[in-house]
């Protein structure tokens, strides 16, 4: 019973202080990115206007003005839109760091190792690799406006991928057997090779030079994001992983029986 207490409140302080921070950095990097993308998610056709009467016996001489951009309905309006935003974007950051250190820190219980604040950034490292870094191979961070595929195609890719790279991390971490990293690489690999599913035009509204920022700004607070979590998980949990009972991996591996 100690174990699964330590272990959530582990999960909770590490959850806390990484969505926190990714909370901070966000707004200073991805949410002036995505508030500018928003701006080109309406877009209005182009509108003929006469600028001449109609000659005789001939077609009116006409011109067509650009698109006009118009702001998304997404876009605050007013601070209290501004601020529920926000919001909701700081509680849903701060669930995801729980619910991500939890999945970490019994991870560390299953593989039966000492763990520290150092070993805890190894983990929070692979963590990053496995949840942003590999499925953005395939699927890199999007903007509003930007084409997309089908949701639903996206998420199971991106969900493969996921746990693809995972069980990939995993075996060359922890795995002996040959066959057994050579398989689990390949299961890492399957998804790239069968291909991120992409709209059939990329063409978007977003301009490129906008979305590779936030691409990068993206990796950048997850990296600093999974860092955090790692490193607070470890520190917590410092002697706990390691008095845990030995993982069967753990056994084959000292000889124990």
């Amino acid at each position: 019973m100690d174990l699964i207490r330590r272990l959530f409140t582990a999960a909770l302080v590490a959850g806390v202080l990484s969505g926190t921070a990714a909370s901070v950095v966000q707004q200073a990097t991805t949410v002036p990115l995505i508030l500018e993308a928003e701006k080109y998610e309406v877009v209005t056709p182009p509108v003929a206007s006469v600028t001449a009467p109609a000659p005789a016996g001939g077609a009116a001489d006409s011109h067509q003005h650009g698109p006009v951009r118009e702001v998304g309905e997404g876009v605050p309006t007013t601070l209290e839109e501004a601020m529920q935003r926000t919001g909701l974007t700081i509680v849903a950051n701060l669930l995801t760091g729980v619910a991500y250190a939890l999945l970490l820190g019994g991870a560390m219980l299953l593989a039966g190792r000492p763990v520290d604040a150092r070993r805890g950034l190894v983990w929070g490292v692979g963590g990053f690799f496995a949840v942003s870094l590999a499925p953005s191979f395939g699927l890199a961070p999007e903007l509003p406006g930007m084409a997309g595929a089908e949701l639903e195609a996206r998420q199971l890719w991106w969900f493969a991928a996921s746990v693809g790279a995972g069980i990939g991390m995993a075996a060359l971490a922890f795995a002996r057997n040959r066959f057994v990293i050579v398989g689990a690489v390949l299961i890492a690999a399957l998804p790239h090779l069968v291909g991120a599913p992409h709209p059939e035009s990329a063409e978007g509204a977003v301009p490129p030079e906008l979305a590779a920022r936030f691409v990068a700004a993206s990796l950048g607070t997850a990296a600093l994001f999974w860092a955090i979590l790692g490193s607070v998980c470890g520190w917590l949990m410092s002697g706990l992983a390691g008095a845990a009972e030995p993982s069967p991996a753990a056994r084959l591996q000292t000889g124990t029986r």
